[in-house]
């Protein structure tokens, strides 16, 4: 291990100090039992004697090991969010989160999952921007025959949420796009042949995330998550990946950094148990606040977190290596009609928001069996693909898609728009998303339907940012705030001109700009105006957001 610590720095909890100590509630409950030992309990217990009989641990910390999340009880209005206790916050039921990493689905599991939602779930389904698919109203009760289900057609909700490694988020066009540097499949599966359930990672001090693209459009957000590896071409070894660690966003946005090695493919599953080891060891365990890679990465600096890896974790010096390149003339959301390099197509769909159901994802697993190989994926951007299509049938796909409400010529408002949970289902939430995003998109498209220049608009229930929006053209951070008669109303802090990719850049906070929700389509066609009306040549809405007048803001 490196130089030990001084006394004020042992205060973070790592456990390379050498003290294991619980330094809170949630490093006192992992160090107890093993998030992982609870499936035993739900299995044999809980879903036999009921939600009443789950102990609080397990029902607020280790059922999170297998994507279990007790869900916000209904009619608790944003204003109590931070009022109430967990016990008056919690309903019985559950979000369940079913993993889908690199978002490769079949047309089978894809099917598994409708039936499952409207079976057991009121016909819920949202697709995340962690490429999940998340269900809700589930009962303890049903949890075993849905694992059954699903672990029946190789899925799983193993480690979809608590503090371990979660998804793994991949290219959704990794084999088949015909501008791939390389395919990272084969990376992603290594990894979770090798640490899936593995309790060598499953008591992280926090949460975990991972992403692995060899596509050049650079579809991953890798500037977002604790370790990315990125698709590069090595001027003497090739294709390979560029590794960044430290990004995240929520209440303290940091921009991942460049490790500046290159890692061939067969060398990134060790690579990432390095980079996990280090979190595990050295990361901040005695403020949950604190207790995300990107502080320790801030704290270190990327020289040093590589001289760590290489000579604690590895064993050995890794290359240098360029820079991954983004490619402008080509959209990260992978959207519309697209050929493959085997000479068929996929066709890339947008729900609004992420928003579909088990009804939809039945229908849209038909479709794929009848038009395509059967071959789904998910995207980090709440979108959805069906693969392998015929040019014959790419019409006929596109035209049943879109008679879903699945399009693939969407408009820039439909195709821009994330949105987090919300205050439906999440008991951080301040204010409701998801259908405040779909009435905000249809109203747009009726007032400006010719808007012709990407703006993302990113709706987020509270400030831990879940649908990224300090890196949207238009980011809106959920609030309670006092309406123009002296009322308790639901809001939004706006968020302007935030960007990943090429010109990564987190968005502009202007003074005390919030806007009432029930203002919200005022205030987007009211900048969106100004913007095109003041827009330079080939100028986006980020680049003008950032020079903008604060008043033209507003």
């Amino acid at each position: 291990m490196s130089t030990p610590l001084t006394t004020a720095a042992r205060a973070t909890g790592a456990w390379a100090d050498g003290d294991r100590t619980p330094l809170n509630d949630n490093e006192r409950f992992k160090l107890e039992d093993d998030g992982l030992n609870v499936r035993q309990r739900i299995e044999t217990i809980f879903s036999r004697e009921g939600f009443g009989s789950i102990p609080v641990d397990d029902l607020r910390g280790r059922m999170r090991w297998w994507g279990l999340y007790t869900q916000r009880r209904p009619g608790i209005d944003g204003g109590q969010t931070a009022k109430l206790s967990a016990d008056e916050l919690d309903d019985s039921y559950f979000m369940l989160r079913i993993r889908s990493d690199g978002g490769a689905l079949s047309e089978v599991q894809l099917r598994t999952i409708a039936g499952i939602s409207t079976e057991f779930a009121r016909d819920t389904a949202d697709i995340s921007d962690r490429q999940n698919i998340q269900l809700h109203w589930i009962r303890v009760e049903d949890v075993p025959e849905i694992w059954r289900r699903i672990e029946a057609v190789g899925l799983n909700s193993a480690q979809a949420c608590g503090d371990v490694p979660r998804v793994i988020l991949g290219s959704p066009v990794a084999g088949i796009d015909v501008h791939e540097i390389i395919d990272g499949t084969p990376a992603i599966q290594e990894i979770l042949d090798r640490y899936l359930l593995s309790p060598e990672f499953s008591n992280l001090p926090r949460k975990f995330k991972t992403a692995v693209s060899g596509s050049p459009s650079l579809d991953v957000a890798h500037e977002a998550n604790d370790v990315s590896f990125v698709g590069v071409v090595h001027p003497e070894h090739g294709p390979g990946f560029d590794v960044w660690v430290g990004g995240g966003l929520s209440t303290n946005p940091i921009f991942a950094q460049r490790l500046g090695a290159w890692v061939p493919i067969e060398d990134v599953p060790a690579v990432w148990a390095g980079v996990v080891g280090i979190f595990r060891d050295y990361g901040y365990r005695r403020l949950r606040n604190r207790a995300r890679l990107k502080f320790l990465v801030s704290d270190w600096g990327a020289e040093r977190f590589r001289e760590v890896l290489e000579t604690e974790y590895l064993g050995r010096r890794l290359l240098d290596g360029p820079a991954p390149v983004e490619d402008p003339e080509r959209r990260r959301d992978h959207l519309g009609v697209h050929p493959q390099v085997d000479g068929r197509f996929w066709v890339g769909v947008a729900p609004i928001g992420g928003r579909v159901s088990g009804t939809t994802l039945t229908a849209v697993a038909d479709l794929a069996a009848r038009h395509g190989s059967g071959r789904i994926r998910l995207t980090a951007h709440q979108k959805l693909l069906v693969l392998d299509v015929p040019e014959a049938e790419v019409a006929t796909l596109v035209a049943e898609l879109d008679a879903l409400g699945l399009p693939a010529n969407p408009s820039e408002w439909r195709r821009g728009v994330l949105a987090c949970t919300g205050i439906e289902f999440c008991k951080l939430a301040l204010v409701e998303t998801k259908a405040r995003a779909r009435s905000a998109v249809e109203e747009l498209e009726r007032r400006i339907p010719d808007l012709d220049a990407p703006v993302t608009i990113h709706v987020n229930g509270c400030p831990n940012s879940c649908a990224r929006f300090q890196v949207a053209d238009i980011g809106l951070k959920g609030l309670v705030m006092t309406g123009a008669s002296g009322e308790t109303v639901e809001g939004f802090q706006v968020h302007l001109g935030g960007a990943l990719g090429g010109n990564a850049r987190l968005a502009r906070k202007t003074r005390a700009l919030r806007v009432e929700a029930d203002d919200l389509v005022d205030y987007v066609e009211r900048v969106v105006t100004r913007f095109r009306t003041d827009q330079a040549p080939g100028e986006s809405f980020a680049e003008w957001a950032h020079r903008a007048d604060e008043e033209a803001l507003r």
